[in-house]
């Protein structure tokens, strides 16, 4: 875990509610000047901290009407077959989120898709014969209440 003092914690909520401010506005917004305020995110930067800028896009304007989860079990839970299968779903660019879990569920993905024939194309033509893929159970987003990526700062 980084060792972040009060004034990097401040920069880091900015930037996660704003990661377009200017340096200048940043710097002015937590009361630095410019030249340590850029030389903090930099490092916050060089320390993985920070791992990009990214725009918030709103899949149903750009056509993905269909969100689903689907919780994948696999044939072995060996290294090996969960990189594999983790490498497969990088390579998927339906799927936005892989997470590995513990218990009975191997991997939750959070998939998009732009209508339901094709979530069943992708379901039944990439993701149940993908490596070592024993089951899937999918849930379809009704409503997203609630949508808010980073972290509590």
């Amino acid at each position: 875990m980084a060792n972040l003092d009060e004034i990097d914690k401040r920069l880091l909520a900015e930037l996660q509610a704003e990661g377009r401010v200017t340096n200048v506005e940043l710097a002015q917004r937590v009361g630095l000047t410019a030249p340590p305020c850029l030389r903090r995110v930099r490092g916050l930067e060089e320390e993985g901290v920070i791992r990009g800028y990214h725009a918030d896009l709103d899949p149903s304007k750009l056509g993905f009407a269909i969100t689903v989860f689907a919780m994948v079990s696999l044939k072995s839970q060996a290294e090996s077959a969960l990189r594999e299968f983790e490498e497969h779903m990088r390579e998927l660019p339906e799927v936005r989120e892989c997470h590995m879990l513990n218990g009975e569920i191997d991997f939750i993905l959070k998939i998009v898709s732009q209508d339901l024939q094709s979530f069943q194309e992708f379901l039944t033509g990439k993701l149940t014969p993908a490596p070592n893929v024993e089951s899937v159970k999918t849930s379809l987003t009704i409503r997203t209440s609630k949508h808010e990526p980073g972290v509590p700062l």
